[in-house]
C-alpha cells in the first residue's frame, strides 16, 4: 500500500524550532512549530498578553493521562519572529495536568488555569491556577481554584469571559462518575461559574439540557452572549444563548459537524465570529474506540457494583471519529450560519490511539484562536500530538479558500 499523505512527516516537525516562516506555495500564511522537550504536546491555548506579546500554553509529557503530563508556556515577544524555549509551569507527580488556558483580568493580572486528574479518570479532576503580575515573566504559587465535586470531576478548556456588568464567567463541565464503569464521558454536562468579586468567590449555573455538550466557549457578540459546544455524541457543534451569562438556552445543533473533539471561536474586531474546528463527525469514522484513555495503564479500577445496577444509557460518547481536517470558518450572523470556510490542514486524522512515542497518532485537533490588534488571526493547534503548530493568517485568507 502507498503511504497516506498525512503520514509523511512535514519539514520542521521534529526540530520544532519555533521560527516563523511562510508556508510553501502560500506566502500569505505564516506558521511555526513551537519548541518543546516533550514526546506529546496537546491542547494549546493562544492569547495576547497585556504587554502585546503572544503566548501559548499547552500540556506536554509522555502521553495524556500519565502523571508526567505538565503545563508548558512559550511566548512570541512582540516584533520578533520566533517562539521562546518553553517553561514548565506545573509538575504534580501524581496527576496528569491538562487543558491550560490564559486569562488577563481587567486589572492586568495574568491567570493560568488548568485541570489535574488521576490517570485517565477525568471524573477525578480538579482545577488549579497560578497568577502572574508581570505578563508571565514570573508566577505565583500553585493554588486550587475549584475542588473536584463529590462523585465527579470538574474540567475547563475555554478561557473566561468578562461580562458587561463586570462579572467573570468561567465555562466548566462536570465529568460525572457512573457506578461500575470507568469514565468515558457519557454523563458530562456544562455549567458556568460566575464571580462578581474578581475571583474570590464563585456561584455555579448549570446549562439546561447540556448532557453531552462540553468545552463551552462563551462569546460576546453584537446580538448577546453565544456559547458553542463540543459534542460527546460526535454529531454536531451545538450552540446556546444568554442575556446575562447565568441563564442559558438549551444547546441546539448547528449546521457544523463535530467529532467529539475540541473547538474554539473568537469575536473579530468587525463583529464577525471566527471558529476553528474539525469538519468531521462519527459519520466519517471507520472504527470506534472504547474511550479516550483505552491505551494507557490505569491503576484506578472502576468501583465494583452488581451487574443489575450498572446503568444503560440511550446515548454513549463516541470516540475515534477522525480529527481532521482542521478548518477555519467565519460567521457574520452571530454563529447562525458559516458560509466562509477554508481548511488549515488536511489528512486522515487517525486518532484510534493517543500514542506519540511511536508516531501512531495523526490528528489535527484542539484549536485555539485569537485576533491580534493588527487584525491577524493567530491560531494554535495539535499536530499529530507531537507538536503545537502556530498559524497566522488574515480573515480574508479564509474567504479565498
Amino acid at each position: 500500500m502507498g503511504v497516506h499523505p498525512s503520514a509523511i512527516e512535514p519539514a520542521g516537525l521534529t526540530e520544532r524550532s519555533g521560527a516563523l516562516h511562510p508556508r510553501d506555495g502560500d506566502p500569505a500564511r505564516i506558521e511555526a512549530y513551537l519548541p518543546s522537550p516533550c514526546v506529546q504536546n496537546h491542547a494549546a491555548n493562544i492569547a495576547v498578553l497585556g504587554n502585546g506579546d503572544l503566548a501559548t500554553v499547552w500540556f506536554g509529557g509522555t502521553q495524556e493521562g500519565i502523571p508526567d503530563i505538565s503545563v508548558y508556556f512559550s511566548r512570541l515577544p512582540k516584533g520578533t519572529e520566533a517562539w521562546t524555549t518553553p517553561e514548565k509551569l506545573s509538575n504534580d507527580p501524581a496527576r496528569s495536568e491538562q487543558n491550560p488556558v490564559l486569562f488577563t483580568t481587567p486589572k492586568g493580572e495574568l491567570w493560568l488555569i488548568w485541570t489535574a486528574q488521576i490517570s485517565g479518570n477525568q471524573d477525578t479532576s480538579l482545577v488549579r491556577k497560578r497568577v502572574s503580575l508581570d505578563h508571565g515573566a514570573s508566577w505565583g504559587p500553585i493554588e486550587t481554584l475549584f475542588d473536584a465535586p463529590q462523585g465527579h470531576g470538574l474540567f475547563v478548556r475555554q478561557p473566561p469571559a468578562v461580562l458587561d456588568d463586570g462579572a467573570w464567567v468561567i465555562p466548566v463541565f462536570h465529568c460525572v462518575s457512573v457506578p461500575g464503569q470507568k469514565w468515558v464521558g457519557d454523563r458530562d454536562v456544562s455549567a458556568v461559574r460566575v464571580s462578581t468579586d474578581e475571583g474570590r468567590t464563585w456561584s455555579e449555573h448549570v446549562v439546561p439540557g447540556s448532557l453531552g455538550c462540553v468545552h463551552m466557549n462563551v462569546l460576546k457578540t453584537g446580538e448577546g452572549l453565544l456559547a458553542l459546544y463540543r459534542s460527546r455524541w460526535a454529531d454536531f457543534i451545538y450552540a446556546s444563548r444568554s442575556a446575562d451569562g447565568r441563564s442559558w438556552s438549551q444547546p441546539e445543533p448547528t449546521e457544523l459537524p463535530n467529532n467529539n473533539s475540541s473547538i474554539q471561536a473568537t469575536v473579530l474586531s468587525d463583529g464577525r465570529v471566527a471558529l476553528v474546528f474539525n469538519a468531521s463527525s462519527q459519520r466519517d469514522a471507520t472504527d470506534r474506540r472504547l474511550g479516550l484513555y483505552d491505551d494507557i495503564e490505569d491503576d484506578e479500577p472502576a468501583e465494583a457494583v452488581g451487574e443489575a445496577q450498572i446503568p444503560v444509557f440511550e446515548k454513549t460518547a463516541f470516540w475515534g471519529a477522525p480529527r481532521a481536517p482542521m478548518t477555519l470558518a467565519i460567521s457574520a450572523d452571530a454563529g447562525r450560519t458559516w458560509p466562509i470556510r477554508r481548511d488549515l490542514e488536511t489528512g486522515d486524522g487517525y486518532c484510534m490511539t493517543n500514542n506519540s512515542k511511536d508516531g501512531l497518532n495523526r490528528e489535527f485537533s484542539y484549536p485555539s484562536i485569537t485576533q491580534t490588534p493588527d487584525g491577524d488571526l493567530q491560531i494554535a493547534f495539535t499536530y499529530w500530538r507531537r507538536a503545537i503548530k502556530h498559524v497566522r493568517v488574515t480573515p480574508d485568507w479564509a474567504a479565498r479558500g
